[in-house]
């Protein structure tokens, strides 16, 4: 389930509302909105979110968390003409295995994308030890 549809479906039942009453609500009909809400839709266009947000009056919270949803929810990718072809094979290599991904593998990616921050602190110069010169023996 689409991280959208989830909380559609979570918003639901916090405002205890059916689905064709809410439909109702935003002005679109019931079918969308249950084809929204088991993901057999993509996301909605902004409209919907729009129309979605002003109908049950979310603060400002779950309107932050609504479009977060929405954009975590795409499902298609448009690669950047000028990107490198390590991109390219990255994406193809995530295409190709991405319905057995196990979720331990999901969220090693997710880390290692996140590691960006730390990846753009300077990286520290290695401290120098001074090498010690060998004693010479004293000669008699």
């Amino acid at each position: 389930m689409s991280p959208f549809a989830h909380l559609l479906h979570e918003l639901r039942m916090r405002f205890g509302i059916r689905q064709g009453d809410l439909a109702e609500l935003v002005g679109y009909e019931q079918s969308y909105v249950s084809a929204l809400e088991v993901g057999i839709k993509g996301p909605p266009p902004p409209a919907f979110v729009n129309k979605l947000i002003s109908a049950l009056h979310l603060a400002s919270h779950d309107q932050e968390r609504l479009h977060a949803a929405v954009t975590a929810s795409q499902r298609k990718l448009v690669i950047d003409v000028d990107a490198p072809q390590e991109v390219y094979h990255l994406v193809a290599d995530l295409h190709q295995h991405l319905a057995t991904l196990h979720p331990a593998q999901v969220r090693m990616i997710r880390e290692v994308l996140s590691m960006r921050e730390v990846l753009a602190e300077p990286v520290p110069e290695p401290v120098r030890r001074l090498k010690r010169r060998k004693k010479e023996e004293a000669r008699m």
